[in-house]
């Protein structure tokens, strides 16, 4: 069976989406199955064992149905809801896989007229705004109509699940909680006792969401720095770094924290399993949520807790008492409590344990949920 996948997120870039595809599409090959990926035209060429990548997409339903009606396969999966019009214009089977912010607040803008591409491409700087605009309007109606059509809708969380059917009540019975995996390099990284001299402290995450409050996470710091030491690392780029940068400086730590970029996945791996705890006390917001939250996974596996709050995905994504603990809620005195504590020695996790509950998820369990819904003879 060939299965074509959709997507507006894969490497090398990174993210948590970004690593749901890619890890789904490796899990789908090593099964049996052919597989295709289908990402934007400008998108960086990547190799993959076993699957086919094609940079064809523009992003825009007008144009990408008549693209991707030249590719015999057996059955589609879009990995975002934004892409969820295939569902209207195929007779194939059609699979879409959530994650919180691709419904919340729909991205790419697949039901703009994409302008630039038409025959007013001489006026398309001009109607940009418009293009837009449409796109915003265009896209939400388009999902509304199409969801419901889906084959299946598989939720990375049962949070994820609720907060979607409470904006589409219409796919009531359409959805299946599948979760999320963890991907084999974590999993398979020698386990350490990480009873460092000099606590380290991790972060990864894109720094272009506030709701992620790794400022909140600095000011934290800043007030334990004169009774603990420690270094913390924060790897991942985005348009706030360099805020957060001048931040630590402003907060007297330009000693301790060190912001690392973008790193290739060895060092990310090696940097996790040498940490003593993982930081992300993320938000919800009204467009956007931790819809799971992979990378507390990820740290699990290498024997990393974490620290988060209490909310959205993160609730599923963390064993409370094995592999990491919570605040209520993500300010920064609750950050400041949870961190001295674990800097105090108050609580305390075995490695082995954080890798334990991270082993109860594997891509191949997440896909063996899909597998029914590419027949064309399932219900």
């Amino acid at each position: 069976m060939h299965i074509g996948i959709v997507t507006s997120e894969f490497p090398p870039d990174i993210g948590g989406v970004e690593t749901y595809a890619v890890e789904f599409a490796k899990a789908l090959a090593e099964i049996g199955y052919r597989v295709s990926v289908f990402v934007h035209f400008r998108h960086a060429p990547v190799a993959l064992p076993g699957i086919e990548v094609f940079p064809v997409l523009q992003f825009s339903r007008r144009i990408d149905r008549l693209t991707l009606q030249q590719y015999p396969v057996d059955a589609w999966h879009v990995m975002n809801a934004a892409h969820s019009w295939l569902s209207l214009d195929t007779d194939k089977p059609v699979v879409v896989s959530i994650h919180g912010n691709d419904f919340l607040n729909p991205y790419p803008l697949t039901g703009r007229p994409a302008f630039a591409r038409s025959a007013l491409w001489r006026f398309s700087k001009l109607l940009r705004p418009l293009d837009i605009r449409l796109g915003k309007l265009l896209t939400a109606h388009t999902m509304r109509q199409a969801l419901p059509r889906t084959r299946i809708i598989l939720s990375n969380s049962r949070y994820t699940e609720q907060v979607f059917l409470a904006k589409y009540p219409e796919c009531e019975g359409k959805t299946l909680v599948a979760q999320v995996g963890v991907g084999q390099s974590f999993l398979e990284s020698p386990l350490l006792s990480n009873n460092n001299a000099v606590p380290q402290l991790l972060t990864v995450s894109r720094l272009s969401e506030l709701r992620k409050n790794v400022d909140k996470a600095l000011e934290a710091l800043s007030r334990l720095q004169t009774d603990f030491d420690f270094r913390y690392t924060v790897i991942g780029d985005g348009t706030f770094k360099a805020d957060l940068e001048q931040l630590a400086q402003r907060f007297g730590l330009s000693e301790k924290v060190d912001f690392a970029g973008r790193l290739p996945i060895e060092q990310v791996i090696e940097t996790m399993r040498h940490a003593d705890l993982f930081i992300l006390p993320s938000s919800i917001l009204a467009d956007s949520h931790e819809g799971f939250g992979i990378v507390y996974l990820e740290a699990a596996a290498c024997g990393t807790p974490s620290l988060a709050t209490r909310q959205a995905g993160a609730v599923e994504a963390i064993q409370e008492g094995e592999s990491g603990f919570f605040v209520d809620e993500p300010t920064v005195d609750a950050i400041e409590i949870a961190l001295k504590a674990f800097l105090q020695g108050d609580i305390r996790f075995a490695p082995e344990n954080c890798r334990a509950f991270a082993e109860n998820f594997t891509w191949r369990r997440v896909v063996q949920q899909a597998l029914p819904f590419y027949s064309s003879e399932a219900d």
